[in-house]
């Protein structure tokens, strides 16, 4: 079954502005996430974007864009944008690739396709990665997720999930975590089917997504199965500052010249 990457590059960012054409190693990262994304057994990979400078600048690499309203609040809006707009049937499958993470593994985009693919109950696919220490646990920034022996997902959250009653009695941030307990960070790469994508732009948005600022939890909220897998390579983390890009930069340098 094929599917579509759709890499979504918004050119304001509070932290980081024009971040997609922001130049690593000669390229504009847009294009680096590109590269990556076209390494997957997608079909087709496509740049949704609200500026025409960004699409100005995939057109110079050769990659497929099209504009979308800069009025969308989230990039799922957009996503069902160009799903609606490149008239894909209720069963394709688009993978959502953030357009800032420009070292992101091919393998981790074929696995949310091939995971959303062989669980036919599930409409969104997505992936997690063990958490080995306490701080992340502890960190709202980390988000946590709770799923079932299938896979299923039952929660994401800000706060520390599941909650360790007996070891974190006192109330107080443990150093270490509890023996024999396993806590999942959730990794922001999704798999939809366009029907979800088609409801999900229809829902007002959740009590729960407002509290916790997590958009899933729409989903979850309406009765959307999410699959939850780990995933099969540690993803290198993205770009939301400053600081990020430098250091990607070094990585980069580092590299070509070894």
């Amino acid at each position: 079954m094929s599917f579509t990457v759709v890499i979504p590059a918004r050119y304001a960012s509070t932290r980081l502005p024009g971040k997609p054409l922001a130049d690593i190693g000669g390229k504009p990262m847009i294009q680096h996430v590109y590269e990556r994304a076209t390494e997957s057994n997608a079909e087709r990979v496509v740049v949704a974007t609200d500026d025409e400078r960004i699409l100005a600048a995939c057109r110079s690499f050769g990659a497929e864009g099209v504009m979308t309203s800069a009025d969308h609040v989230s990039g799922t809006d957009r996503l069902e944008e160009v799903a609606r707009t490149l008239g894909f049937s209720a069963d394709h499958r688009v993978i959502n690739v953030q357009g800032d993470e420009p070292l992101i593994p091919p393998a981790l985009i074929n696995q949310v396709a091939a995971n959303l693919a062989s669980n036919p109950e599930a409409s969104i696919s997505t992936l997690c990665e063990e958490i080995r220490d306490a701080e992340a646990v502890f960190n709202p920034n980390v988000v946590k997720v709770v799923f079932d022996h299938r896979g299923m997902a039952h929660y994401f959250s800000r706060a520390p999930i599941p909650w360790a009653r007996d070891a974190w009695a006192g109330g107080d941030h443990p150093e270490a975590l509890p023996e024999g307990s396993h806590f999942y960070r959730h990794i922001g790469i999704y798999g939809y089917r366009v029907g979800l994508l088609s409801d999900f732009v229809t829902w007002a948005p959740a009590p729960i997504e407002t509290t916790e600022c997590l958009e899933q939890l729409r989903a979850l909220y309406n009765g959307a199965r999410i699959h939850v897998a780990e995933a099969c390579q540690t993803p290198p983390a993205g770009v939301d500052t400053e600081g990020d890009l430098e250091r990607l930069r070094q990585l980069m340098t580092d590299a070509t010249s070894h």
